[in-house]
């Protein structure tokens, strides 16, 4: 795996100047280093792992949403989701695999996987500021599969990104 650290620091877990830099200036959080190794111990069992950029973790109540490179998505998934199933197990939380790097709409579809999206909209404010409204196709018989709420506050830590998710029949 791949990251802003250097993988010694991630298996000794004593941080080398460098990298306890960019700990002490925000780069890094205590979030970051934790999914990192998590990440670097499955690559043993799970060999595509290797080749993943991890970007960033964010975490937002029961969810965790997991930044990684462009393309690094499909790795992460592969192996049937028992990667993602087993880091949902170590952080008790659900996961949401996002892309680094996107255009929004990607970002977005993403993120609300797996309802489809029918449409994305920007609001102009009043005030100047814009907010991203996003219409869901939602599927009839089954609730939500994820906290409308916490996917509103991972867009907007990750991308700074002010959403109004509603629904069509």
């Amino acid at each position: 795996m791949k990251t802003v650290l250097c993988s010694f620091c991630l298996k000794s877990g004593v941080l080398c100047q460098k990298c306890l830099g960019k700990f002490k200036s925000g780069e890094v959080s205590n979030l970051d280093l934790k999914i990192a190794r998590l990440l670097l111990s499955l690559e043993d069992k799970y060999p595509s792992l290797q080749s993943v950029y991890f970007h960033k973790a964010v975490d937002v109540g029961k969810t965790l949403a997991i930044i990684v490179g462009p393309g690094d998505v499909s790795r992460l998934l592969s192996y049937g989701g028992k990667i993602i199933k087993t880091i949902g197990e170590e952080t008790g939380k659900k996961i949401r695999v996002l892309e680094y790097g996107v255009d929004d709409r990607k970002f977005l579809e993403d993120l609300f996987a797996p309802l489809s999206i029918v449409t994305i909209n920007t609001i102009w404010l009043p005030d100047g500021t814009t907010e991203t409204r996003v219409i869901l196709r939602k599927k009839r018989r089954r609730g939500l599969p994820f906290d409308v709420k916490a996917l509103r506050e991972i867009a907007s830590k990750v991308r700074n990104m002010t959403l109004r998710v509603e629904f069509a029949e």
